[in-house]
């Protein structure tokens, strides 16, 4: 009854898919041990939550982002009412994990590296494969869904895998990248992806800084009415803003068209 307790509870929540891993069938060569944040950790719960198709497709950048903000506070809010949940009903410990921010921004990771892997937890908890792009690709909403998840000490087993290929290895994704970060196959170039895709990230922050601290008085005074620094200002209170979904949207898969789960 727990599992289907917490899947029915994160369903009510707004997540549009709930699956669940044992921590032994977690595997992520980067991200750390889940031990060192939750030391009688057994299993973990993942939440799924789809992108806004229209969005996605949107050459509208704030279009797109504004959705993923949207994402990103809907899950960040779920995490804590679900693991308040789970430590209410199941008298256990649960440790929320981020979606995206905050990160350890320390070396070597500087950023790039989540406490958990989510898309491994993902396909640990039967939610999904790893397509071309390297992003897991759900049964129904293909690519166009973001992972977050909650560490436990419940003893659940996992949810059974997927086994069906969904991707279709179209390249169509390969083809759109405009940072050309996923040429190598099974492995994303994450600094070509950042500078297409967070171009107002702290990569552009430090190069700006370098530029106006070398600029004349009058050099600086046009910089601050820049376009480019009126983003950055902007990136300062908003956090990471994506810019690019390209991969996601032209994935074929993701239309909805297998109906419900």
């Amino acid at each position: 009854m727990s599992k289907e307790d917490i899947r029915k509870f994160g369903h009510k929540l707004g997540a549009d898919a709930v699956g669940f891993a044992a921590i032994e069938d977690y595997r992520s060569g980067k991200a750390p041990d889940p031990k060192t944040i939750l030391s009688g950790v057994q299993s973990m719960v993942v939440l799924g939550y789809r992108e806004i198709g229209g969005a996605v497709e949107s050459d509208n950048a704030r279009i797109s982002m504004t959705a993923r903000l949207g994402v990103m506070d809907l899950a960040n809010r779920n995490n804590y009412l679900m693991a308040r949940f789970i430590e209410d009903r199941f008298k256990v410990k649960t440790a929320p994990i981020a979606p995206s921010y905050p990160l350890n921004m320390a070396l070597p990771g500087m950023g790039l590296v989540g406490d958990v892997s989510l898309r491994h937890a993902a396909v640990a908890a039967g939610l999904g494969i790893f397509g071309r792009h390297n992003l897991v690709m759900h049964p129904r909403f293909g690519s166009r869904i973001v992972f977050t998840a909650v560490l436990m000490e419940l003893p659940l087993v996992s949810d059974p895998p997927v086994t069906e290929e969904l991707c279709n290895q179209c390249g169509l994704c390969v083809d759109a990248c405009p940072g050309k970060a996923l040429d190598e196959e099974g492995q994303t170039d994450n600094m070509k992806c950042l500078r297409i895709s967070q171009p107002y990230g702290i990569g552009g922050m430090i190069g700006f800084v370098r530029k106006f601290m070398g600029a004349t008085p009058e050099q600086q005074k046009d910089m601050l009415l820049d376009p480019k620094f009126l983003h950055l200002y902007q990136a300062s209170f908003i956090g990471f803003q994506y810019e690019c979904f390209r991969c996601m949207a032209v994935c074929p898969i993701g239309t909805y068209e297998r109906g419900e789960e």
